[in-house]
C-alpha cells in the first residue's frame, strides 16, 4: 500500500475553502469516478472519498487543506503520477481564488 499526505495553507476562510471543497469533491467525482461524502462541521469539514483502490479524506478549515489517501497494491505503482494529479487539482482550485498556496507536501511510508 501507497500513502498519500498533501497539505496545503490558505487564507480564505471556511465558507470559502468549504465551496472550494466541493468544487473538489465534485471534480473527483466526475473525473475520477469517486464516491464522495461531506460532513460539515464547526470548525472543520471533512471529504470522504473512495473507488476500488483508493480511500482517504480531505479535511478543510479556515486556514488549511489536508489530504490523506491510502492506495491499494495495484494502483501504489502510479503513486506519483495520482498525487501529481491531485496536487494539480487542489493548487489550481487554490489559485482560482487568486490565492497563491503555501506549498507543503510530506511523503508517507
Amino acid at each position: 500500500m501507497a500513502d498519500i499526505h498533501i497539505e496545503r495553507d490558505h487564507t480564505l476562510g471556511l465558507t470559502a475553502a468549504r465551496k472550494l471543497a466541493w468544487r473538489w469533491a465534485e471534480q473527483a467525482e466526475s473525473e475520477f469516478d469517486m464516491s464522495c461524502t461531506y460532513e460539515e462541521g464547526d470548525a472543520c469539514d471533512e471529504v470522504q472519498f473512495t473507488r476500488s483502490g483508493v480511500s482517504g479524506t480531505l479535511k478543510v478549515s479556515a486556514e488549511r487543506f489536508e489530504l490523506d489517501a491510502r492506495l491499494g497494491f495495484l494502483l501504489g505503482a502510479f503513486k506519483d503520477r495520482i498525487e501529481g494529479e491531485i496536487v494539480k487539482n487542489l493548487d489550481t482550485l487554490l489559485a482560482g481564488k487568486g490565492k497563491k498556496p503555501a506549498a507543503r507536501k510530506k511523503k508517507a511510508g
